[in-house]
């Protein structure tokens, strides 16, 4: 349950905030490639990847039991927070831009039949992705830059219960920022509504992308107490969300954080419908098969030599049978015979 970006050199940094006893990450200042993050959030869903990963940051941990949910919060701006001592950070090297479709994609082949939750949002872009049940548990959730306005203003939003402190409430540029917070914070009580779905047997997946403090900095400068004021905000939110949400799976949940100063190019994504559940059926006119899959091999392996045990065991035992003895292998032919010389 759950939830990555970098420069050219080791200058952002990817943070582990909770995770189980199965998923193990060591301490250390592996510097971890930035293309490479999405590999490192499958194989902490116990899901293969196409290359091997080498990062010695990531022990394997618990093969049979593994998260019920990651959540990556990638946050635009800043190359670093200060988060608590707690967790545990690397250094990113090579900021290139990523994203978790192949884990969302990954999750919706495997467990189409349940029920996962996957999310993948960016307030600002007004860009949002939702599979299975997500669309009914975040129905309410804000995903215009309108509404997440409207949001902020309402009773029981944060704003009643947040410091503000140099921040302004009549300023776009904070009241931006401010609503990636509110997102965070309804994310985790729409969830609770529904905990149900943080007990099933499906992993969820989380992925929100926050930029409203790359814009409070472009705004004010990084060395105004504005930008101050509004990382201690978010790391203090991340912290809150973090916790939420792990107690929300039970202790079952990754939740990752990766702060990135910029991008070293631009992330060209493809929009998607807020409540596409499934692939357009005209993205296969003509019914092709799918590609093919690396687990492929895995299954038929599985599949085989189940067959060839099983056949071998029916052999077995049916020769046996054929042959035994009626006089001393088996209590009902004695005992069936007794009956016949009586009569």
């Amino acid at each position: 349950s759950f939830f990555c970006l970098f420069l050219g050199v080791c200058g952002d940094e990817f943070s582990v905030l909770r995770s189980p006893q199965s998923v193990v990450f060591r301490d250390g200042s592996w510097p971890i490639p930035g293309e490479r993050i999405p590999d490192v959030a499958a194989l902490s869903m116990g899901f293969s990847v196409e290359d091997d990963l080498s990062w010695p940051g990531l022990a394997v941990g618990d093969l049979f039991h593994r998260p019920r949910a990651t959540v990556l919060v990638t946050v635009k701006g800043v190359d670093k927070l200060a988060l608590p001592v707690k967790g545990i950070s690397y250094p990113i090297e090579n900021a290139v831009p990523f994203s978790l479709d192949s884990v969302a994609n990954a999750i919706h082949t495997l467990f189409s039949e349940e029920t996962p939750v996957v999310l993948q949002l960016a307030p600002s872009e007004e860009r949002v992705y939702m599979v299975g049940k997500a669309n009914s548990v975040f129905e309410d959730l804000s995903v215009t830059l309108r509404q997440l306005r409207n949001r902020l203003f309402q009773d029981n939003s944060i704003l009643s219960s947040l410091p503000l402190n140099s921040l302004s409430r009549n300023n776009e540029v904070d009241l931006l920022f401010l609503s990636e917070l509110q997102v965070l914070h309804d994310i985790a009580s729409l969830l609770s509504r529904h905990k149900h779905l943080a007990k099933d047997h499906s992993p969820d997946l989380y992925s929100v992308e926050l930029a409203g403090l790359e814009e409070v900095g472009k705004r004010y400068g990084e060395d105004s107490q504005q930008f101050k004021d509004a990382s201690q905000i978010l790391v203090d939110s991340l912290q809150k969300f973090a916790d939420e949400m792990f107690n929300l799976y039970s202790g079952n949940a990754v939740v990752e954080v990766v702060a990135v100063k910029t991008f070293n190019s631009p992330l060209m994504r493809k929009t998607r419908s807020i409540l596409q559940s499934s692939q357009s059926e005209t993205e296969n006119p003509y019914n092709l098969a799918y590609p093919y899959n690396y687990n492929y091999s895995v299954i038929f392996n599985i599949i085989l030599w189940m067959m060839i045990g099983l056949a071998l065991a029916v052999i077995v035992i049916s020769y046996n049978l054929w042959n035994m003895d009626p006089g001393y292998d088996s209590i009902i032919y004695r005992m069936t015979n007794q009956k016949i010389r009586m009569d």
